[in-house]
């Protein structure tokens, strides 16, 4: 079962996209801020991260820099998530370290065959 760390402060989107994800079999830990996703990330070292960019205390770019600077959670795979889907945010997103890009609200078919195919490209020991 693969462990989705799923970093969004809206709690009807958390609620909503969790259930979902649960639904599919993956195990989700969550985290409301991008300050608790850092931290959350380095403590259990998810298969995968899914990332609002738009979070409160370190926001999603900030935040992915961080994971992605940081030897324990560089090679974790990063979905940036965002309702944010002007043509300068993709490459915004993949700048900032992010793996993959989606945008709000959520396709979940399109959602999951992006995190299978990261999550396959990374298998974590």
């Amino acid at each position: 079962m693969s462990k989705v760390l799923l970093v969004e402060d809206n709690e009807m989107n958390r609620d909503m996209l969790s259930r979902r994800l649960i639904r599919q079999g993956f195990e989700v830990v969550v985290a409301v801020d991008g300050g608790q996703g850092v931290s959350t990330a380095i403590e259990i070292l998810p298969d995968i991260v899914l990332m609002d960019m738009s979070l409160p205390v370190l926001d999603g770019w900030e935040a992915t820099r961080q994971l992605k600077a940081d030897a324990r959670t560089s090679s974790i795979p990063v979905i940036a998530l965002t309702a944010h889907a002007m043509a300068g945010d993709r490459q915004q997103a993949l700048e900032a370290g992010c793996d993959d890009y989606d945008t709000k609200p959520i396709e979940l078919p399109r959602l999951l065959e992006k995190m299978r195919r990261l999550i396959a490209q990374h298998p974590r020991s």
